[in-house]
């Protein structure tokens, strides 16, 4: 399995906002710290905003930010959400499903509860459970501290 860059994009975002709590955090500071196109960002923050986990600001003093305390955003809701149109496999596709055994395939039953033991491991591990005493990650996605 292997995790889309939307979904690597969405928690990237969910944990610099977490770790700038209090204040609003521009596209802009996401795509430079954490290594991502602002157009990528630009999709993942409005799915995320759709969502209601995080809420948008527009103008010149605009930004995002968490609408949700951390620990009450699960990993495994971000993950279902960003990776739901994206299919497991060819026999989990509505369209373009071109596999000959789909109505008698095993395989297809085993992926399906795999994934769902994934999310389950997922819905356990919170947002405040990535970045709650993480100073590693707090000093990469922290703003520096200018001199005067």
């Amino acid at each position: 399995m292997r995790i889309t860059k939307r979904t690597n994009i969405a928690i990237r975002v969910l944990m610099f906002c977490a770790v700038n709590t209090g204040r609003l955090v521009t596209k802009h500071e996401i795509a430079q710290r954490c290594n991502a196109s602002e157009n990528h960002l630009a999709q993942v923050i409005n799915q995320l905003a759709q969502m209601g986990v995080i809420h948008t600001q527009r103008g010149r003093n605009g930004g995002l930010a968490l609408a949700r305390e951390p620990a009450e955003i699960e990993i495994g809701d971000i993950f279902r959400a960003m990776e739901a149109p994206v299919p497991l496999a060819e026999c989990f596709a509505d369209v373009d499903n071109s596999c000959p055994l789909v109505e008698v395939c095993r395989l297809k039953l085993a992926l399906q509860e795999a994934l769902e033991v994934f999310y389950a491991r997922l819905d356990r591990v919170t947002l405040d459970g990535l970045v709650c005493g993480n100073d590693a990650l707090s000093a990469l996605l922290a703003p520096k501290c200018r001199s005067a």
